[in-house]
């Protein structure tokens, strides 16, 4: 079957209705760890040919739900059944053989492996215990095609983008045919062209019958994808809605954060100083033409485009991760230049980069060592740390910020996104900066743990900082700038004050002719 077969034999399909019976049911599912309730007799069903959407906040107990699903966690109490026929999951691979897929955040794919192998991995066809080549392309390309991918199998899934991978977990699950499928925050990471393609496949999984879990923190999502939505708080299940434009957000907001949030944004209007920061001519890799702008002093300035528009390259050229070709930057009224971040960030520039995992910290540190692994030279005496003034500094910035967690030493990669992210500003603080470069700083974050990212950021601005706030987020860039600046195809095509950075005005300037 070639691509336009299938696209064909998917768009023939009628608009599913789900089966109002549930094919997966979870009833009163309890989960304990040492000193944790996770999860409080929480009930769901999901039925046949419906997308059922899971929201609430980091901690919420969505992923304890979703390793319980997979057979990583074990429930104390509470069953779960598969086409009214009651199942124990105690291992993953059972899971997966009775039928259950997650598509993680954090794929799970070898990446020195080919696609094909990746695609049957733990399934490989084999003649006489050698691995059958000529039949594992074969069916790597049928299922490729199937999902509307034209990548070639015997590529290393390495060099795939984020998309293709993603394309690659859904292509295992399908070939293993799965018929409850799970998707942990799937477009955390994708292009707006790869969400349309991972859209399209999931309302073709639908039209098949599956049952499906989309796990999520952006409501638009929800609005545009699910049949129904479960609220999840604090390990309890709060509701189910129906989903469409009749759910009012408001109330969908506050059951997920146990208050009323009128404005998630909270944008507060402030006296600015003296220009801070001052961008000439910069041009550098990912920049089509050189870039110029000036920021002042308690100004939060927003860019905006969309992804591939060069945001992300002009800040870290300005950062000094990058070598810029050209230009100069002023910094209270005094011209520097960056070798490096080093040089950056002793100067009062501070990065929050865009992939926070990646390139804002180390996982498996503490929270104490992430927090200072920038200033802890002041903590240092003839290269000998102070363990103390560093402890200190930690306990004394998770108090400030609120960061959740048991102590310091925590691993960072255990907190959830928004605290890592608080970790990260603590880090800045802690250096005395002033002009912070934060780079889509609530990917991934909840609706409360994102408020409260805004009200840190209203209070840099406040003591006189500049914020730069890169988001490709439409309402949020409006939301929480006092002006926005737009970038389309690495040239910065618009620069307005907030009376006028409407959806209309940034979408038409952020647009390709």
């Amino acid at each position: 079957m070639t691509v336009s077969q299938y696209n064909q034999a998917r768009a023939s399909f009628a608009p599913a209705s789900a089966d109002t019976r549930a094919y997966l049911q979870l009833d009163g599912i309890t989960v304990r760890f040492p000193g944790v309730l996770a999860l409080d007799q929480v009930s769901l069903d999901v039925r046949r040919g419906e997308v059922h959407g899971l929201m609430g906040e980091n901690g919420a107990g969505k992923s304890t739900l979703l390793k319980v699903l997979s057979g990583v966690n074990q429930p104390a109490a509470g069953t779960l059944s598969l086409d009214g026929v009651e199942q124990q999951f105690v291992t993953t691979k059972a899971a997966i053989a009775a039928g259950v897929a997650i598509i993680y955040q954090e794929l799970h794919l070898v990446p020195e492996l080919t696609v094909a192998e990746n695609l049957m991995l733990g399934a490989l066809p084999n003649r006489f215990g050698v691995l059958d080549e000529k039949t594992l392309v074969a069916r790597a390309i049928r299922e490729l095609e199937r999902l509307g991918e034209k990548i070639d199998p015997s590529q290393q899934v390495k060099n795939l983008s984020i998309g293709q991978r993603q394309m690659i977990e859904i292509g295992k699950a399908l070939m293993r045919d799965a018929r409850v499928i799970a998707f942990d925050e799937p477009t955390s990471s994708l292009s707006a062209r790869e969400t349309t393609q991972l859209f399209r496949i999931i309302r073709a999984l639908k039209a098949e019958g599956r049952a499906i879990i989309y796990v999520t923190h952006r409501m638009d999502e929800v609005y545009e994808l699910c049949d129904r939505v479960t609220v999840f708080r604090d390990g309890r299940h709060i509701d189910t809605f129906e989903a469409g434009e009749g759910l009012d957000r408001d109330r969908l907001i506050s059951s997920m954060v146990g208050r009323s949030i009128a404005d998630v944004y909270g944008y507060r209007p402030r006296a600015t100083g003296d220009v801070q920061l001052e961008v000439k001519e910069l041009m550098g890799p990912g920049l089509r033409e050189p870039a110029s702008f000036s920021a002042r002093a308690g100004e939060i300035v927003g860019f905006f485009g969309l992804v591939g528009a060069g945001r992300s390259e002009l800040m870290k050229l300005i950062y000094g991760a990058v070598r810029p070709a050209g230009g100069e930057i002023t910094l209270k009224g005094k011209r520097v230049r960056f070798a490096t971040p080093r040089d950056a960030v002793r100067a009062g520039v501070a990065l929050c980069p865009e992939d926070r995992k990646q390139e804002g910290i180390v996982s498996i540190a503490s929270v104490s060592d992430n927090l200072n692994i920038s200033c802890r030279r002041h903590f240092s005496r003839f290269s000998v740390l102070n363990g103390r003034k560093e402890a200190q500094t930690a306990k004394d910035f998770i108090a400030k910020l609120a960061i959740k967690t048991r102590n310091g030493e925590t691993p960072i990669g255990t907190l959830s996104g928004g605290n890592q992210q608080k970790v990260i500003l603590s880090r800045w603080l802690a250096e005395e900066i002033d002009v912070f470069l934060m780079d889509e700083p609530t990917r991934g974050i909840d609706v409360g743990a994102r408020s409260e990212i805004y009200g840190l950021l209203y209070g840099l601005a406040e003591a006189g900082r500049t914020v730069i706030v890169v988001s490709s987020d439409l309402a949020e860039v409006i939301g929480v700038a006092d002006r926005v600046l737009v970038m389309k195809e690495g040239r910065i095509v618009g620069d307005l004050p907030k009376a006028h950075a409407t959806p209309d005005a940034l979408i038409k300037l952020a647009l390709p002719r």
